[in-house]
Formats: structure tokens, sequence, C-alpha cells
């Protein structure tokens, strides 16, 4: 490599940014005495420049003739004092916070460290490199879905383990942005009838030593390191930039399908872990600036459960998040993003700040307040379960929906009160933000915990293939096996198990709010107890798909739970019920019913033992009107829910709420054929823990 030429260039956009005859490049810190940018041959040999100019602590510089594909990294001189919390060494090679791609993975050695015995070692030979890309891409007509939350089904899946074992996708593509772009993935997306695919993280992230030296992976990818990068392990193409043209494809694909993409982000930590972890990007650029330090500035806080947590508090480090956020809405048209244990963006000082800069600046921001945002409203500090407590825009993982639903179906015993919110969309919960049911995410599963299949089979978890003796993972997973621990051949629990799986997807897609469903539920997709399988990037983890033939009933019955929502604007409300009539029916717009066809009383809702109740959907009194602002009619429904160990006779309600009605789903009968009209003042037997839903004929 020859001597490069370097001019001073402008300290933003930070990042390296090729304009067609140069690459500017720009870092932050405020700590630096001198920065040199590292620039790397394909045989490895490495020329260092020193960064020319520094402006409000960014110091940058352009160099004319470089462009796409040249690997670099950068070297920070400045302080390294561990006990005021600085840790610039110039031995250490170091990743650009904004790369926009990156290659290679780390690879484990002890010159990562900053224990002093190791300050003096190359780190250069173990890091990955950062890339320059080409940002010019063809997007042609692409175009945002935009679907309406309250039009929405989410997916959660992997991009990995969606296609590594489908059968369809080319072998090479396995795995890949590629493949998970391919018709013949997109295809099971838009035959299940979802409308978003969630999916786990993308950004480049880092396989913990730990998990290495067991053989393990961190297949889930909540380690990131790269917030400008996709990670380059899911390129088919190449990591030299080639991932970032991918990654952009897959999305103009699933865009023509109808399909949003939503990224789940980790914006509260980074791979680089606590005083004991590698120093890998931004502990050597600015550690006090980037990561919140306890007080006696040698360790970090941490909220997250995984070493560290960013500094939210730092102005550099905000800009970071949201230069991050809007480059993936901008540049990468994804549609929306799932804050992975948001709470900890909320922490100010301590507490959970419901009005933290970071939601202040969310809220004025152009572009990313106009994409979906999804918060995981809980981390693992004091105080930080937050369901219900994030601000308009927001929607949230409804923690206490899953925790109510799987408590009803399993027969625990509760006040059908809670229940009852949950199914409604939980007003309870987000009504006095002003907020509407869509801010509820509702899910039965997620990637963390038992699939459903496993919800319904086991009683505990079963992590020790994990290599932690069975230590982690969740304890109170409010499953049950229903008589026997894991696999049976025994034919009636079988049957119940399946019934279950029924119940839990048909009260999900039956509920107000946003549902949510995990990749592989649809088709009984097991990971044999595992309730943390984020270390098994294995056929553990990957889906089935022989499982599309083996449990091609279940598959049938959730397009069919998926088509009846999509088909009835009284599941899909915007606004909240009421409880009175609104356009002068002589009905409420929803009514609970007793199993005897009375209305619950104040008495029936504090009874923890009742277990059936019955719940009228009145689609002529739906409050809101469409986009043309007529009113909205639908269907009226009539879904009868019978949690017992006991079959329970319904006597359908008076005829003031409907006087015939018909059978269009049972979870008990899920292939039956359609049942003959029943009449007000009938009687309807429901199984033991079945589902059936009416629809009113009048």
């Amino acid at each position: 490599m020859g001597d490069w030429v370097i001019w001073p260039g402008r300290p933003y956009p930070l990042g390296a940014s090729f304009d067609g005859a140069g690459t500017n490049f720009a870092v932050f810190s405020s700590v630096a005495e001198r920065i040199e940018l590292c620039l790397f041959d394909d045989d490895g040999t490495e020329t260092r420049v020193d960064l020319p100019e520094v402006d409000a602590f960014c110091r940058h510089g352009y160099v004319p003739n470089l462009g796409p594909g040249q690997r670099y990294g950068y070297r920070v001189h400045g302080p390294n004092d561990p006990v005021a919390g600085h840790k610039c060494n110039p031995a250490k090679l170091l990743l650009d916070p904004y790369a926009r791609a990156v290659e290679g993975m780390v690879r484990w050695n002890p010159a990562l460290s900053s224990y002093a015995r190791f300050r003096g070692r190359d780190s250069a030979p173990y890091v990955p490199r950062s890339v320059v890309v080409n940002p010019w891409f063809d997007w042609a007509d692409d175009r945002p879905p935009r679907t309406p939350l309250a039009e929405t089904i989410i997916y959660e899946t992997h991009v990995k383990g969606h296609t590594a074992r489908h059968p369809d996708v080319p072998p090479e593509l396995r795995g890949t942005y590629a493949g998970f772009a391919t018709p013949e993935a997109i295809e099971h997306f838009t035959r299940l009838g979802v409308t978003a695919v969630e999916l786990l993280p993308v950004h480049q992230f880092v396989h913990e030593q730990a998990l290495v030296e067991r053989g393990l992976r961190n297949y889930w990818g909540y380690n990131s390191v790269g917030y400008f990068a996709p990670h380059n392990e899911y390129s088919s193409s190449g990591a030299s930039g080639e991932q970032v043209h991918e990654f952009k494809q897959m999305v103009k694909r699933l865009h023509a399908a109808g399909l949003e993409v939503i990224l789940d982000v980790v914006y509260n930590h980074t791979a680089e872990g606590n005083h004991l972890g590698p120093v890998l990007c931004f502990k050597g650029f600015d550690n006090a600036a980037y990561y919140r330090l306890a007080e006696d500035r040698r360790h970090y806080v941490d909220y997250t459960g995984c070493g560290n947590s960013l500094n939210m508090r730092n102005p550099h480090v905000l800009q970071l998040i949201m230069d991050s956020l809007r480059y993936w809405v901008s540049e990468m048209h994804v549609d929306g993003f799932r804050f992975d244990l948001a709470a900890a963006l909320a922490r100010e000082l301590h507490d959970v700040d419901r009005l933290a800069v970071f939601f202040d600046l969310i809220q004025q921001d152009p572009v990313i307040r106009q994409v979906k945002l999804i918060a995981e409203p809980w981390d693992v500090g004091e105080g930080g379960y937050q369901v219900g407590n994030f601000p308009p825009l927001w929607s949230e993982w409804n923690g206490k929906y899953r925790d109510a639903v799987r408590d009803y179906w399993r027969g625990e015993d509760q006040q059908l009160a809670e229940f009852a919110y949950r199914l409604t969309g939980s007003s309870d919960l987000y009504e006095w933000s002003g907020r509407r049911p869509v801010a509820s995410v509702n899910f039965v599963t997620a990637h963390d915990g038992f699939t459903l299949a496993d919800l319904v089979s086991y009683n505990d978890k079963r992590n020790e293939a994990n290599g932690e003796a069975n230590r982690d993972g969740e304890t109170d997973n409010r499953s049950w096996n229903h008589g026997v621990e894991g696999p049976t051949d025994d034919p009636a629990i079988v049957e119940v198990r399946r019934r279950q799986q029924r119940n839990l997807l048909a009260t999900l897609l039956l509920s107000a709010g946003v549902p949510m469903l995990l990749g592989g539920d649809e088709m009984g997709r097991t990971q044999l107890g595992n309730n943390n399988a984020y270390c098994h990037d294995n056929e553990l983890t990957w889906l089935d798909w022989d499982l599309l033939e083996r449990e091609a009933d279940l598959v049938a019955f959730v397009q069919r739970l998926i088509e009846f929502r999509s088909a009835q604007r009284v599941l899909r409300r915007r606004r909240w019920f009421q409880g009175r009539p609104i356009h002068g029916s002589a009905a409420a717009d929803i009514a609970w019913l007793r199993p005897d066809g009375d209305p619950m009383s104040d008495e029936d809702w504090s009874q923890a033992y009742a277990k059936a109740i019955g719940v009228f959907l009145n689609g002529e009194e739906i409050a809101e009107p469409d986009e043309h602002g007529r009113r909205v009619v639908g269907d009226s429904l009539l879904l009868l829910l019978n949690a017992a160990d006991h079959p329970v006779d319904f006597t359908l309600p008076s005829a003031e709420i409907g006087e015939a009605w018909r059978q269009v789903i049972s979870t008990a009968e899920p292939d039956a054929s359609e049942r003959d009209t029943l009449k007000a003042g009938d009687r309807l037997p429901v199984e033991a823990r079945a589902l059936v839903v009416l629809q009113c004929l009048d």
C-alpha cells in the first residue's frame, strides 16, 4: 500500500462516507489526544494516517481515491487510566462505531483485554475490520407497506433460522438475507397472512468468549458491536460491503410481497461487556462517555444483565442511537423497531423516567416517529418493569397479556377481570396515556421462553445443553405439561395439548391489540423444553419445515384464524370499547356474559374460581369511522371460553343481542363443518378447555 494523502474533511456525517471520489472519515472522542486511521490491504498490511482535524470532539479527514471495499479501523491515543474510567490505548485496533459494514469476526485472545499485563499487546490480528461501503442502491419503485397497527399481524423470526433447513431454498442461500428473500421463504408469510416480520437482531454482533469456549454461539444476536452494519454471517455474497446490498434487496422483496420489516434492536448494552470484557470499539474511543460507570469509575452500571449499559445521558450516545435508527429507516428502508430492554433507555439518573430525553428525541424526529416503535418495557434493574408506562407513539410487548392468557388456559385461579382487560386491549394499562388498543403488542410466546408446543408439554425448563447447569432461563413459565413431562404417546394428553395450542393461538388472534406470533408455533415447533436457546445455532432452533406436513392441521387452523381476524372489523378496533350503545342500537358495543346467558355481575368478576365466560362483540357498535369518515359496520361475534376441566353448557343470550347464530370456530373441533343455526336461548355445550366463536346471522 502506498502513501495516502489525507485532507481535512468534515466532522459530519460520522463514519466512513464515500462520495464517488473519495471517503470522509469522522469519529467522536472527547478524550482522545490523537486518532490514527488504519487502512488495510488485502494481505493485511496496515498503513496508519493521523486524522488531521478536530471539531467539537469529532476528529476527521478525507482520503481521495479511496472507495468501497476498503478495510479500516482506528487506534486512539489518550488517557489510559481505568480507575478514572479511561481506556484509550493505541495497541488496540478499534471498530468504527458508525461502520456500515464489518468484515470478519472477533478471535478471542488476551490481546483484546484492557488488563495491564496485556495493555501493550496489539489486538489487530484478532479484531474484525470496518469496511467502506457503496451507498448507492436501486430501490426502483420500493414503497413501505405502511400497514396500520390495527391491521398488523407480526411474525417474530430469525434470518438464519427461518431458512437454514428450508428444502426449497438453494443450499448456498440458506440462512442468509438472500435466502430469506427467496419466493419460497416469503411464500410462508403470505400464505399464513401475516403482515410484518420481526427479525431477531441483525446489527453486527459478537459471539461471547464463554460461549465459544463451550462450542456454542450467540444465535439470538443480543450482543451488538455495530449499530449501522448488517451482521456479516448472514450474507451469502461476501462481507466486504456486499452484505449491505443483500440486506437492502431482502427488504425490497419483502415490501413487494406486502410485508413490513421490523428490527429487534439492542441499544441498551454492547458486546464489550463489563470491566473484564474486551476493548473492541466504544471503550477505546471514550469509555466514560459511552457507558454508565459506577461510582468507582472502574466498573459499569448494569441494568441489562450483560455487563454494561449505554450512557443515555450523553448527547453523543443519543446521537449515535438516533443516527442509527434514522439510517435503518432512510437508507435500509425498514419499517419499525422493537427495542430490547427498552426501560434501560429511559434511565436518566437511576429511576426509569417516562419523560427521558431519548423519548423526546423520538417524538420530534420527522423520520423515526413515523415508523412502528415497540418497546420491551422492562430491564433487569430495580424498578425496571414498566409495562404500560411508555409514552404516546409507542407500542409495548404486553407481558401482562402473556401471563394472564397462560394462567387462564392452564386453569389457574385468577379474577376474570384481569383476563378480560387483556382480551380487550388492556385499557387499564394504556388508555390513561392517550394511547389506543394498538399500544398492546399481544403475545403468548416469544423467542425468549418456551415455544408454544413446549408451553403445553413441560412444567420445567430443560436447559442443560446451554452449559450452565440449568441455572439460566426463566423458572416461572406459567406452563403445564398436562400430566407427563415432555413427549408422550398418550392419546388423551396429546389431544389436550393440541387443543391448548389452538386455545392460545385463537385467544391471541381474537384479542384487541396487535398480535405477535412466534415463528414456528404455527407448525408445533419444539426446543425440547429449552426456554433459553440463545446459544444454539443448530437444529434445536432452526425451523423444521417437515413440520408443515406433519402439523398441517395446526397450520391450516392458524391460517383460518388470521383470515378470520382480517375479515372481522370488530376484532381490529382502533378505539376502546365503551360498554354502551354508541350508534343507538339496543345492545352495547361489548357485553360480558355468564354461562347462563345473563350479564356478569360485580360478584361474578371477583370469583377467582370462575373459568367460563362469554364475550359479545357488537359489529354494529364500532366507535371509529373508516379512512373516509364513514361509519364502520361488521359482523357481531360471540366468544365462548371454557378453561374448566369439564364441559360447560352455555345458554345463548337474549334476542336483544342476537336472534340467530352459527358456529365459525371451535378449538375442540377445528375441522368440524358448520353446525345448524342456533337461536337465542339455545344451549350450547362447550368442551373442557375449549373456545367457540359464533357469528350473528341477524
